[in-house]
This record gives structure tokens, sequence and C-alpha cells, in this order.
């Protein structure tokens, strides 16, 4: 059923954050099964070059968020002159409720990827998600959050998130982060990998930082994100004296070929969907250390892959990061155990072929 199937894709958000990666690589694995797709999002955005890059059929349309119904006019216009079979719905700002409105006005089937599991009323649920045949949860926690909404079984479905193994540069050059950070080999590297916001929890790293930093003088943080809490974080960072040892880089579209050159990956949210990033720093073979919340559960096997810590628990999150310092072995397993398993669990073929499968079952209806 793959050959001749016709799919719009509409992914609004204009940053190549985890989501968007996301949608490429569906792209990618899609149009390698004979699906076609075209994706349609915001002009001379980050998205739209990293698409063009891997050779997909992009459609700009500007997008100014959930009240833009220009927006509505100019997907609902474009989708009766491509006629696609079904119309695949993939971020909030904008492609949720006014993206599923265009399609249901064009009389095309509609589905939602939702990968936050920020709480909302039924009534905003039920008139989010009423132009969806199909709503995925990307992990077990957002399903469980859109069950509690109000969201009927009959159209919920899990189809996880994925991390491409192959994109990660295993061995990058052994002077990379000495090039671009100043970090040598004799340092204790640390990433976090997050939007500085509020929710991503990068304050309670900075807390336990400067006693880590006492005992351990070898140690760098590299903090890779933008977000409005950027000048906090940074005046937070000289408050608390830890300026040589923090490095604030910026979002970075290179990082997949350096990852795995660092020691650990740190991710300390207090709310987490299902969390690329833990996934892309199991896949560069780094232990993870997050915080015990839903989405993380997913990411990391406790004792397996990194560590699960109680959230805010800054005594049990900076002993779990001696451990990882004093502990080369042990380390070295438990990212070794990460990168086997995010190729067993998280690939992308598989991610690839639970849309597939979905897409027929709403057509087939």
């Amino acid at each position: 059923m793959n050959e001749g199937l016709k799919t719009v894709h509409v992914e609004t958000g204009r940053h190549f954050y985890g989501g968007a990666q996301q949608v490429v690589w569906l792209l990618e694995g899609l149009s390698a099964a004979g699906v076609a797709c075209q994706l349609v999002c915001p002009p001379d955005s980050d998205i739209q070059a990293a698409a063009v890059n891997a050779g997909l059929d992009v459609q700009p349309i500007p997008c100014a968020g959930d009240l833009d119904i220009r927006f509505a006019w100019r997907l609902r216009r474009f989708l009766r002159l491509s006629r696609p079979d079904l119309v695949h719905c993939h971020s909030r700002r904008g492609a949720d409720f006014l993206g599923g409105w265009a399609a249901s006005s064009a009389g095309i089937p509609a589905i939602l990827s939702r990968r936050v599991d920020n709480p909302e009323s039924a009534s905003i649920a039920a008139l989010r998600y009423r132009p969806f045949q199909r709503v995925i949860a990307v992990s077990n926690n957002i399903a469980s959050v859109l069950q509690r909404n109000g969201l009927d079984d009959e159209r919920l479905q899990v189809i996880r998130d994925a991390v491409d193994v192959t994109c990660v540069d295993p061995e990058p050059a052994a002077d990379v982060l000495q090039t671009l950070f100043g970090i040598n080999e004799n340092h204790f590297a640390i990433a976090v990998v997050a939007q500085l916001i509020r929710r991503k929890g990068h304050r309670f790293l900075f807390d336990v930082l400067p006693g880590l930093c006492l005992k351990h003088p070898q140690m760098k943080v590299v903090i890779f994100g933008v977000g409005p809490e950027e000048e906090h974080l940074r005046a937070l960072v000289r408050k608390l004296g830890l300026s040589g040892a923090v490095i604030f880089a910026g979002f970075r579209l290179d990082l997949d070929q350096y990852l795995a050159a660092f020691d650990l990956l740190v991710h300390p949210a207090e709310q987490e969907g299902l969390g690329v990033a833990m996934l892309k720093g199991a896949a560069a073979g780094l232990p993870v250390i997050a915080f015990d919340v839903a989405g993380a559960k997913e990411a990391v096997g406790h004792g397996k892959t990194g560590a699960l810590i109680p959230v805010g628990d800054l005594e049990s999150l900076q002993k779990a990061i001696e451990l990882m310092i004093d502990e080369p072995e042990m380390r070295r397993n438990l990212g070794d155990a990460g990168r086997q398993r995010m190729q067993e669990e998280f690939s992308v073929t598989t991610m690839v072929e639970g849309h597939i499968n979905l897409y027929e079952q709403v057509l087939n209806e």
C-alpha cells in the first residue's frame, strides 16, 4: 500500500530542536519506504534548511502561532491543490488546531503527534484533538497525560520517538573538545543539551557544581541550547563563581559530530515528555543522569544506562556525578549499554514502520 501513498506533514516550529529532528528522520524513512512526503514549515526556518539539505520536498507557509487564521486558510488552499491521502501535524504552535481544521475543511483525514506532557483541560483537549482521526503519543508518559485529559483510547496510539545512531559519530577526533571549548583530555566533560527554559532544571545542576568543582577541579560543563532563561543562568553562574567551569555553547547543529567526546550527559529536567537529548546522549555512548520524571524513565535505564535521581535531590545528584567521575569503567559500561539499547529499542526503522502501519489503519477506515 506504500506505493502511491501521499502525505503532507505540518511542522510550524522555527527551530531545529528534538521534535523537528524527529520529523526529518520520519520523512526520510517514509520516503525510503515509498511514501510520498511534503513538509509544510515556516520559510527561512531551521527545519526548512535541514529538510532541504536532506533532499525533502518542502512547501514553506508562514505561521505566526495558534491565532494565525491566515495560516489555516493558506494550508487549506495548499491541501486542496496537492490532494494528499493524509495530513500529519507535528507541533502545537499552530499546527495542531489550525492544521487539523485545515485538513478537516479540505476533506482529508489527519493525525497529530504530541511530544509534550503538559496537562490541559478536558474542554481544551476536546477542541484541540477533534479534527484528528488519531493522536500519536511519543511516549507512554504522554499517552497517560492524554488519557487523563479525556482523549478516548480508540484514537490514541503510542509510537516512541527514535534516535538515528548512525548520525552520531562514536569516535570523534581526540582534540575536538579542545578546539571548540578549550577542554582537554585531563578534564571531565559534562554535556547538558536542553532549551534554556525553567523546566529543564539547569539551576539544580548549578547548585551542586561548586561542591563538585571543589573536589574535582578538572570538571567542565558545556551548556548547549538557547532560551529565555539564558541571562538568568549566566548571572547564576557568575554568582556561584562557576565562570571557569561552565561554558555556554548556544544551539549547535554539529553536536552529533562530537557529543561522544564528552564523558557524561546530565539532564536535570523537572518535566519531560521523553527527551530526545537523553536518547542522543545514549546513542553517543554516554551514561545519562536525569531526574526520575515520567519521560526520563523511558529514556534511561536506571543502573543499566545511567542513573535516575529523585527530582530536586541535590545530594543524590552530586553523588551520582561523583560516582561517574570516580568509576571510569562503570561509566564506559553504562555508555556502551545505552548505545546498544538505542539501536535495539529506539531505532528510526521501528518508528517509521509504526507510522506506516498507523497510516494504513486510518486510510482503511
